[in-house]
């Protein structure tokens, strides 16, 4: 296990480094920062300080190394628009895009698991057959356009829910949370089921075709020959191996949550990190787009590293297997 993680850890390191180095060269091309933090009568005495000031007459490869090394200690540098610490910015905004992603995520599971495991156990019911049919939905639709049909009818008609913003939240320290307050909750229903919908219809879909897919093997037909139980059967032995495929896609789902955000945060105004970054590529601010880019793949990378632990956990065989290379 020690090899295992330590192997992973390097795989880490150089994904890292290949996304803030893609990041960080594409950004560069992007457009010049400068036009956007001074005024259109500025001088180009005062333009080329500024750029002087900020490091961008470095060449590509020390602005880069720059960067890293702030990085390692968690500093982004300073935001071009509003020159203030990235890192600060990122904190501020990382709570609620954290909170909507797990609250997305928390939502699939909980409605895409039953709603799966329930169309497998009975695949010619009229009630799965529905279920399929809407799941289109979720699948088909983009996620914009489901997140504005949700604020015409439960912002506008029905004024159920607000249509934007985080709504009271408590502060704890650094971090915010609106799940304490009512005002919270209602704020984050919208957005948590339009960033969840479309991860609740693959989760389903996929614990559906993977029961179905179960219960035709021939352990299952022996553990009925046996007299077990059919809740025995479907929940002891059929669900169990159904999950380890599951966990897979529900992990990197949640990566996916977290890096997509962006279109539920701009629909719904939602104050996180992906709000944070479509207002930096309309300033060209590279610091920030980078160290989102960065951020993102650390997310993605620890939570692959959760999945394969959770493998070893779920499936003995790979422990199996993974013993015996150890020992050649």
């Amino acid at each position: 296990m020690l090899v295992f993680l330590v192997r992973r850890f390097y795989q880490a390191v150089l994904v890292m480094l290949a996304v803030a180095l893609i990041a960080f060269a594409l950004f560069n091309y992007v457009g010049d920062p400068i036009s956007g933090m001074v005024s259109q009568d500025a001088s180009l005495a005062a333009r080329e300080q500024m750029r002087q000031e900020l490091g961008l007459n470095d060449s590509v490869f020390v602005q880069f190394t720059r960067f890293i090394g702030r990085a390692v200690q968690g500093e982004f540098g300073l935001s071009y628009q509003q020159q203030r610490p990235v890192a600060q910015m990122i904190m501020e905004t990382m709570p609620a895009t954290l909170e909507l992603s797990f609250v997305s995520a928390a939502l699939a599971i909980a409605f895409g698991v039953p709603l799966g495991i329930y169309t497998g156990l009975h695949p010619a019911s009229w009630l799965s057959q529905a279920l399929l049919s809407l799941s289109l939905i979720g699948v088909s639709l983009p996620t914009f356009l489901i997140g504005i049909l949700m604020i015409l009818v439960f912002s506008v008609d029905l004024h159920w829910l607000p249509s934007f913003g985080r709504g009271t939240v408590v502060h704890f320290g650094w971090w915010s949370s609106g799940l304490f307050t009512v005002d919270g909750w209602r704020a984050i229903l919208m957005p948590a089921m339009n960033l969840a919908l479309f991860q609740m219809t693959l989760i389903m879909r996929l614990v559906r075709s993977e029961m179905i897919e179960v219960l035709r093997t021939d352990y299952i037909r022996f553990a009925r020959s046996r007299g077990l139980s059919s809740r025995a059967v479907n929940f002891g032995h059929a669900l169990k191996n159904t999950l380890v495929p599951v966990i897979t896609v529900a992990g990197l789902q949640l990566g996916s949550i977290i890096a997509f955000a962006i279109i539920t945060e701009t629909v719904f105004q939602w104050p996180g990190m992906g709000l944070m970054f479509i207002q930096a590529v309309s300033f060209v601010d590279i610091p920030v787009m980078a160290a989102y880019l960065m951020l993102v793949g650390g997310f993605f990378v620890v939570i692959n590293l959760v999945v394969d632990l959770l493998y070893h956990v779920i499936d003995p065989r790979l422990r199996i297997d993974r013993e015996r290379m150890a020992h050649g």
